[in-house]
């Protein structure tokens, strides 16, 4: 159920809010700013959830440079996994 209410912005807000609406990311101002509200309940759960601790390493590793990614090329944790099975399916 929605509730209307009122709320005031800083115009820096509000011109952020509304580029947001402009360029398609959401459909209303008020969309916006709920959309804000979830993320900031998400973040408060996520000291004490795991995943969403796991979740939030994700997303910082994400935002490095590319050339600060580990390669998965010349990683061969593949390669001892599948050896792994490979002498498990041989017992």
């Amino acid at each position: 159920m929605n509730i209307k209410t009122t709320v005031t912005l800083s115009e820096r807000n509000l011109r952020y809010a509304e580029k947001m609406v402009e360029e398609g990311a959401f459909p209303s101002v008020s969309d916006v700013i709920e959309a804000s509200i979830e993320q900031m309940m998400l973040n408060s759960q996520s000291s004490d959830d795991p995943l969403a601790g796991m979740a939030d390493e994700i997303r910082r590793r994400m935002e490095l440079p590319r050339d600060q990614w580990i390669s998965m090329k010349d990683d061969d944790v593949f390669e001892n996994v599948r050896a792994r099975i490979r002498a498990r399916s041989k017992e």
